[in-house]
């Protein structure tokens, strides 16, 4: 019996163990299905993959290259660890060697999946006659390779921001790759949704625009992980229809899935035990039998905790080096790299990681996988289990929930999550800011003639716009770009800005720099006082200079860390729709501006605050879309203010949890705000507003389906345990010395009349 059998075995003979869980699920083993080499794949192809071993392909590789080789896009969604590599690079190096000046262009989302597959790729290619050049392409890249790259890379790995920014932009040094594009592949398919989907949707346009100015048209091949959508996405991604093989004919170990809640402390107030705190006990019980272990966390503050954590558990000895890591943004390229072939070689017997680690890069057989919270949508939850089990026999995968009120929703309904199909992509690649500026983008890079098309609609009118304010001028048919300025370089692809704040250790007499954070985090993060970790090792930050985009930190050893709180102010702009009533309902274009203005400071284990200071920090402006609820006094029956309040704050803390379930989105994406008396119409209001610059389209979703949103946001209160209010449902227990539970019942009531 295997070391996790004996485990696993301990543990169900444990009343304190099996009294809480909530679903103890075990995913059975499969055969898998195979199928000799397509015809036209290339002899000498067929024999490097024998020479490695592989005689015959899985089911759904042999699909795809049939697929792809039949000159359609095509898209493979098949589960963590089932050789979706091969679908895309079997048919780009067979097509390579028929014609050795063929050319392909990989895009993954991240850096380090990036550096995966260019090993994977020189590893297939090694022993091949057809010397097959392929290269990253990406911040890294050294400028001498640069060139080198451009003119012989068969196959150029980027990801969606190099390519927008840096590749596009300047297509004439890149002639012979957009002459020459027999393939484009896109991995991770399913991490382009929300903004970022919408931004990279562009930025194929902008790619495929290119591409038929040198007379190539590339057929597309999409990866992806498991999601509802597969075949709209794509579609959506690369506005073209596509073949999509959902069939996984790769075989499968046994898999123990477990749904655990944490304990109660205080059942009177819904309060649990911390999910950290549950995760660094199983986490160090797994390690400690050398079963090697991830533990995937929400924030980069949750690995530092947990980090440090186990590492005080296994007591290291001085000068020892700990076998456990931390992975996460903000670690040095270097670092990363190291961490990833410790475990590769089993040398890290444990890894704490934020989702960085959940996409598809090569980190060796682990055995387990604990997910401290739950990620936030079905398809992330079974992308990170399925990074235990990948060659190995029996494998864990254990959901610990926090007291949020979605994970509690999710831990406590296991045939929701079980039963349930993973969540839908959503893509807006016509959101007007979006496409605006990838317009402005494609001007740049080639001129547009009156009538063009940019997707699937003429664009016409924001040519005008953009001609009028003097970005663009016309002349004999054609609009040309007449700034100075480069207009991708102030655009980001994502979220946070493409600015980075660089992290500097002035400890010593010499300072280095130990990792950064993107502009946008720097507020809650390195403000100053604040309690960076790296590591496992704590840093205070004495300087955060916001100008030259550097956070100054001296090494400390303190027995708690910060968390900074985020105040948010909202202002409506512009309505969209209105449904007056007693309760009127309405959607349409708002501002928020948001400010870091306190942090508290939290010991360690306990969780207990130690008291708070200041941030003197600017605040930060976003315009998106919301969607809001007023309460006309008419409705509300007497109700006291102090009660209104209450109940607002309450459905604020669960609305977009139970929200993002309906929308299939991620809960990330949506946020909630209440105002007693909103400046816009001086009533109680409640606001929903997409978490994303111009919005992603959530808003208007919600004003159509919100009862039935509403519906389930009341039954989940009910159905909490708590008498009065906690953080699995309406938030603390009181405000404004208010029963938060009993006013937001009572207004959620007021709505469903």
């Amino acid at each position: 019996m295997s070391k996790l059998n004996e485990l696993l075995q301990q543990w169900k003979e444990d009343p304190a163990f099996t009294g809480n869980i909530t679903r103890w699920e075990i995913v059975p083993a499969r055969d898998g299905q195979y199928r000799d080499f397509p015809e036209l794949l290339d002899e000498r192809l067929r024999k490097a993959l024998r020479d490695r071993g592989i005689e015959r392909l899985y089911s759904h590789q042999a699909a795809a290259i049939e697929a792809a080789q039949g000159n359609n896009h095509t898209v493979v969604v098949t589960p963590t660890a089932s050789g979706k590599t091969l679908c895309y690079n079997l048919p780009v190096v067979s097509a390579i060697i028929d014609d050795p000046n063929s050319r392909a262009l990989y895009l993954f989302p991240t850096k380090a999946l990036s550096q995966d597959q260019v090993a994977e790729l020189r590893d297939l290619t090694a022993n091949l006659e057809t010397k097959i050049n392929c290269h990253t392409y990406d911040g890294d890249t050294e400028p001498g390779l640069r060139r080198g790259i451009r003119h012989s890379g068969h196959i150029v790995v980027t990801n969606p921001d190099m390519l927008h920014s840096a590749i596009l932009p300047h297509h004439t040094k890149w002639v012979q790759l957009f002459q020459n594009l027999k393939y484009i592949v896109i991995d991770e398919m399913h991490q382009y949704r929300g903004v970022f989907g919408s931004h990279v949707a562009n930025v194929i346009r902008r790619l495929k625009r290119i591409c038929a100015f040198y007379g190539s048209s590339p057929r597309f091949i999409l990866c992806s992980a498991t999601i509802a959508n597969p075949g709209e996405l794509a579609e959506m991604l690369i506005e073209e229809k596509a073949v999509v093989i959902t069939e996984n004919g790769a075989p499968q170990a046994e898999k123990h899935f477990i749904l655990y809640n944490p304990p109660m402390v205080k059942p009177e107030m819904g309060l649990r035990r911390s999910s950290l705190l549950e995760a660094n006990q199983l986490a160090q019980a797994l390690i400690r039998n050398d079963i090697q272990t991830i533990i995937f966390t929400r924030s980069r503050l949750g690995v530092e905790v947990l980090l440090t954590y186990l590492n005080q558990g296994i007591n290291l000895k001085t000068g020892e080096e700990s076998a456990i890591r931390g992975y996460r943004g903000g670690y040095l390229p270097r670092e990363r790299r190291a961490i990833e072939e410790g475990l590769r070689r089993g040398e890290i017997k444990g890894v704490v990681s934020t989702n960085a680690l959940e996409l598809g890069i090569d980190i060796g057989a682990l055995d387990a996988c604990i997910m401290t919270g739950y990620p936030g949508t079905i398809a992330s939850t079974w992308q990170q289990a399925g990074r235990s089990g990948r060659r190995s026999g029996v494998s864990l995968a254990v959901l610990i929930a926090n007291s949020e009120p979605l994970n509690q929703y999710i831990i406590s309904n296991p045939d929701y999550f079980f039963g349930r199909t993973p969540e839908r992509a959503q893509v807006n690649s016509d959101n007007l800011i979006i496409l605006t500026n990838h317009v402005r983008c494609a001007a740049f890079e080639l001129p547009f003639r009156v009538g063009e098309k940019f997707g699937r609609d003429k664009i016409d009118e924001i040519l005008q716009f953009l001609a009028e304010e003097d970005v663009l001028y016309f002349n004999e048919g054609r609009y040309n770009w007449m700034e100075d300025s480069y207009p991708a370089e102030e655009i980001s692809l994502r979220s946070a800005a493409m600015e980075n704040v660089v992290i500097i250790d002035i400890s010593n007499p010499r300072p280095v720099a130990i990792g950064e954070v993107d502009r946008f985090s720097a507020p809650m993060l390195v403000h100053e006082e604040a309690i960076y970790m790296h590591a496992g090792v704590q840093y205070q930050v004495e300087k955060l200079d916001f100008e030259e985009k550097k956070a100054y930190v001296r090494q400390v050893d303190v027995d708690y860390f910060t968390d900074a709180n985020l105040a948010v102010d909202l202002k409506v702009l512009d309505t969209s729709a209105l449904a007056e009533g007693l309760v009127e309902r309405a959607w349409g274009e708002v501002r928020l501006n948001a400010l870091v203005s306190m942090f508290k400071k939290i010991r360690f284990n306990t969780h207990e605050n130690l008291g708070a200071g200041p941030v003197d920090l600017p605040e930060t402006e976003m315009h998106t879309s919301a969607f809001w609820l007023s309460f006309n006094p008419g409705a509300l029956g007497g109700m006291p203010l102090s009660a209104v309040q209450a109940g607002l704050v309450g459905l604020a803390n669960l609305f977009p949890q139970v929200a993002s379930l309906y929308l299939m989105s991620d809960p990330r994406d949506l946020r909630a705000v209440s105002q007693v008396r909103s400046p816009h119409n001086g009533l109680p209001t409640l606001y929903i507003y997409d978490n994303y610059p111009g919005g992603v389209g959530y808003s208007e979703m919600l004003y159509n389906i919100y009862r039935d949103i509403v519906a389930a946001t009341k039954n989940a209160i009910i159905d909490c345990r708590c008498s009065e209010g906690c953080p699995s449902c309406v938030g603390p227990s009181y405000q404004n010395g208010q029963a938060a539970k009993k006013a937001a019942l009572q207004l959620a009531g007021v709505i469903l009349k």
